[in-house]
């Protein structure tokens, strides 16, 4: 059954005062490799239906979620039955407001966007030449590529109906050789854009760099956070901007004395941090898509339109993400969140290689991992440093330092900035599983926090 035909027909049954129906079909292709040899191969399909039922009661509407993968059309109606007694169990939601009536139309009877193998005609030549040299030099690489895309059909009983196709690709590299291990890493929409032979040469380079080695103490270090570094970071604190949070006074937006930061200054240097569903090579939907109801979306807002929004501004904090519920309760701008993220200082920012090159002593990291957070108040996350932590000495990289446990707030990181270099899409490391689309730019910091040593190689 098609995906919009299945729900026109959830709709079709639905016996409550108000429904919504989410299709989402998804294909995946993948190639993975290990030890200069590809291992795996292949092409994965699925799909999703999500019911939200809503029922009027004397004091608001209740509603009813229920989501299941694979239903055919003889399952429906049972998952719309489902969704219509969770409605009648739930007590009426603070988020309910109407549903959303009109949205970007285009695209709603055409079949869901497809993937395949053939996506990687032009990855995978490179990567076998990439296998051929590193074996060559007595390296290793690992590895893999991704992509998927994933239609997505909403549908409403108000008459909305919306159709949106994202493309989600990454390929990630390791080397290991007698440098130790180098990590790079890009996203991509379709695989056209993929220098293979850039990023092994990147990787090389850096395996180079660790032949020689230089054991540091913990402490606080001028330091190169490369983009991948810095989207992880931010994307933290982009996940940490939830309006209502903020005004429950519950995180580091939280003003004292109660309300939210917005208007104040956070950054040392005008840097802007936005979100934008258009914004070339990072495009995303349009529209709020709201599986469930948390503190930070709604399924009310399901189609809501998403523009441009500026979270942070010249370095001050400007925005936070909002449902319209919490809208209303912090008097803001309605401003829902989009899945992408651009961090950019003042034009004309450095080049990465010259901000090493204007550095008389400090560490360049290549990437963070194993993030997690030690005080929302603070917004303190602690994570480790990961392949590749370089002394830079005179303007040069001179060798391999060993890794490093950090401890930092990117907010407070912000109020630190000492330059802000040339804006670029990246990859964060951490958080591709869940956050492919960024751009960020390099970033100084005359004092990173590495708060202890670590014996992670």
């Amino acid at each position: 059954m098609r995906p919009q035909d299945a729900v026109e027909r959830a709709l079709a049954l639905s016996r409550t005062d108000g429904c919504v129906v989410i299709a989402d079909e998804s294909g995946t292709a993948n190639l993975r490799w290990a030890g200069n040899t590809l291992t795996t191969n292949g092409v994965t399909r699925s799909s999703r239906l999500t019911v939200i039922a809503l029922r009027e009661t004397g004091d608001g509407v209740a509603a009813g979620v229920v989501s299941r993968a694979a239903v055919d059309a003889d399952g429906i109606e049972e998952l719309v039955r489902a969704a219509e007694a969770d409605a009648a169990a739930n007590e009426p939601a603070e988020d309910a407001a109407p549903l959303v009536t009109e949205g970007p139309a285009g695209g709603w009877d055409d079949g869901p966007a497809e993937t395949g193998i053939g996506v990687f005609e032009g990855v995978a030549p490179a990567l076998g030449e990439a296998f051929a040299e590193a074996e060559a030099a007595d390296r290793r690489l690992y590895g893999f590529a991704n992509h998927m895309v994933t239609s997505t059909f909403l549908g409403n009983s108000a008459g909305l109906r919306l159709r949106h196709d994202q493309p989600t690709g990454l390929l990630e590299l390791n080397a290991k050789g007698a440098g130790g291990s180098a990590w790079s890493g890009v996203s991509t929409r379709d695989f056209a854009d993929v220098d293979v032979r850039a990023l092994t040469g990147d990787l090389t380079r850096r395996l180079g760099w660790g032949e020689r080695r230089v054991d540091l103490p913990a402490g606080r270090y001028e330091t190169i956070l490369p983009p991948t570094a810095v989207a992880d970071l931010m994307i933290c604190l982009y996940w940490s901007a939830g309006a209502r949070d903020a005004q429950d006074g519950r995180t580091v937006f939280s003003a004292p004395g109660g309300g939210t930061r917005v208007g104040q200054e956070l950054a040392s240097l005008p840097v802007t941090l936005s979100s934008d569903p258009a914004a070339p090579g990072l495009e995303c939907a349009p529209f709020v898509i709201a599986h469930a109801s948390s503190r930070e979306s709604s399924v009310f807002d399901n189609g809501l339109g998403l523009g441009a929004t500026d979270w942070i501004r010249d370095g001050a904090l400007t925005s936070l993400t909002q449902t319209r519920h919490s809208a209303q309760r912090t008097g803001l701008p309605l401003t829902p969140p989009a899945d992408n993220l651009i961090m950019a200082g003042p034009e004309g920012g450095a080049s990465l290689e010259d901000m090493v090159a204007r550095t008389e002593r400090g560490l360049l990291l290549t990437c963070l991992w194993y993030i997690r957070e030690v005080d929302p108040q603070r917004l303190l996350l602690t994570g480790l440093t990961r392949d590749g932590v370089f002394l830079v000495e005179d303007g040069e990289v001179v060798g391999a330092v060993n890794n490093f446990r950090f401890n930092e707030s990117p907010v407070d990181l912000l109020s630190r900035l000492a330059e802000v270099g040339r804006t670029g899409r990246t990859l964060p490391r951490e958080w591709s599983d869940y956050f492919t689309r960024a751009a960020m730019p390099p970033l100084r910091v005359a004092d990173f926090n590495m708060s202890t040593v670590s014996q992670a190689s």
